[in-house]
């Protein structure tokens, strides 16, 4: 077990350096300049990327890069935000993305839980083909789709909710934002649950535990959800890394200062500060969220964890 967790640990590792060589070579070979303003002369220029760091040799700039940017020292915005830290820059839009990010999360998995098992146990009758139905259509629907009908239809006809987000009430704006993301994920997640519950159902040890008289709820919340839980995992961790870094579409819907509004205005005014900050962090968070999905895993499986003992 704990050879695995150091093998996955070393991986996860390997993929940041990895992914941090290649926004550096992005950053630093793309066409462009963060200092684009006409009036600056070549000599204000030279000043400015001795100012900022950029007229050292490329090597030396890598493994400064490095060094700042695994210890959160993000650097100072080029134009966004003049000679502000990044970190400063990003923190409130980063963590209100992964705020509704992590609640549309929560709310997909427990209703694709719910209604999997429930499609599972109605198997061919009429509520597993409304729950297909269903699944078929959120999977097949973009996001902005069902955020634009969630604003029409419970924003403005309803009046349930704000259409716009208001920082003043935050959780309440969250609501239809969360709902519009977590459908994909509580689409996939149903999918899956029910498929597998199914052969769970007709398996032979399911068969034992009703012989031995073990309450219905039992077997389906406890033995039956231990065993789909692996499946459930592996679709649902990648849904979940790219939900939690929010969706510039939703956000654009309803209005939120998230981080993809700001993502784009980065690469549009070349501040590549800011830019590497946030490419980096979504990176940080997909290969988080692959690490903890594979110890998960070999938690959940203990056939993945004998072969893991005897490599």
């Amino acid at each position: 077990m704990k050879t695995y967790v150091k093998k996955r640990v070393a991986v996860a590792a390997v993929s940041l350096l990895a992914v941090l060589l290649l926004l550096f070579l992005l950053m630093d070979f793309l066409p462009g300049t963060p200092f684009n303003d006409e009036k600056l002369g070549a000599a204000q220029i030279a000043v400015l990327k001795a100012e900022y760091g950029l007229d050292k040799p490329v090597v030396i700039r890598f493994f400064n890069y490095i060094g700042h940017m695994i210890t959160g020292d993000f650097g100072l915005s080029y134009s966004i935000g003049k000679n502000m830290p990044v970190g400063e820059l990003i923190a409130d839009r980063f963590w209100l993305s992964l705020k509704i990010g992590g609640l549309a999360v929560t709310a997909g998995m427990g209703i694709g839980l719910l209604i999997g098992v429930g499609a599972a146990l109605k198997k061919n009758k009429a509520a597993d083909w409304i729950v297909g139905a269903i699944t078929v259509l959120g999977v097949s629907m973009p996001s902005y789709v069902a955020a634009l009908a969630f604003s029409y239809v419970l924003g403005f006809r309803m009046k349930w909710f704000p259409i716009l987000y208001r920082p003043g009430q935050p959780g309440f704006s969250a609501v239809l934002p969360a709902a519009a993301l977590s459908l994909p994920m509580a689409a996939a997640v149903a999918r899956t649950v029910r498929a597998e519950m199914i052969e769970i159902l007709e398996s032979d040890y399911m068969m034992f535990a009703v012989s031995r008289g073990i309450p219905f709820r039992r077997r389906i919340w406890v033995h039956g959800l231990k065993n789909v839980m692996v499946p459930v995992i592996a679709v649902a961790s990648p849904l979940a890394a790219v939900i939690m870094t929010g969706s510039l579409a939703v956000e654009k819907v309803f209005s939120i200062p998230g981080a993809g509004s700001l993502m784009v205005n980065a690469i549009q005014s070349n501040d590549y500060n800011v830019t590497a900050a946030l490419a980096f962090l979504y990176s940080l968070l997909y290969i988080g969220f692959s690490l903890v999905s594979d110890l998960l895993f070999q938690w959940l499986n203990p056939r993945i964890r004998f072969c893991q003992e005897e490599k």
